[in-house]
């Protein structure tokens, strides 16, 4: 089974970026949509961005259109996400997972989720 696991998270202020990345072993993700997602304390976990397996179509959250950026590269079996211009409501642990329902926002759409890493930005 394909396991996935999240890196580049850290401490920021607002309005610095950070590029997350998401590394599959155990298989590859190259047939895989995937997507990402964040969860902040004592908050529900919530979607972020999601890509096609052949990078042809993306989706984001209302909330980080045009600062965020979702991309892939199959031959590194890695994800990515492109933060810029963040905000200190953007920290969270941010989780990358596969896309068993492409379109789909819900976390119940979602499978192989990593670990986590921690993004938290300061004022």
């Amino acid at each position: 089974q394909v396991q996935v696991v999240e890196s580049g998270g850290g401490l920021v202020q607002a309005g610095g970026s950070l590029r997350l990345s998401c590394v599959a072993s155990g298989g590859t993700i190259r047939n895989y949509n995937m997507g990402w997602f964040r969860q902040a304390p004592g908050k529900e976990r919530e979607f972020v961005a999601a890509i096609a397996w052949s990078s042809a179509s993306t989706y984001y959250a209302d909330s980080v259109k045009g600062r965020f950026s979702i991309s892939r590269d199959n031959a590194k079996n890695t994800l990515y996400l492109q933060m810029n211009s963040l905000k200190p409501d953007d920290t969270a642990v941010y989780y990358c997972a596969r896309v068993r329902d492409y379109g789909s926002d819900t976390p119940l759409a979602y499978d192989y989720w990593g670990q986590g890493t921690q993004v938290t930005v300061s004022s």
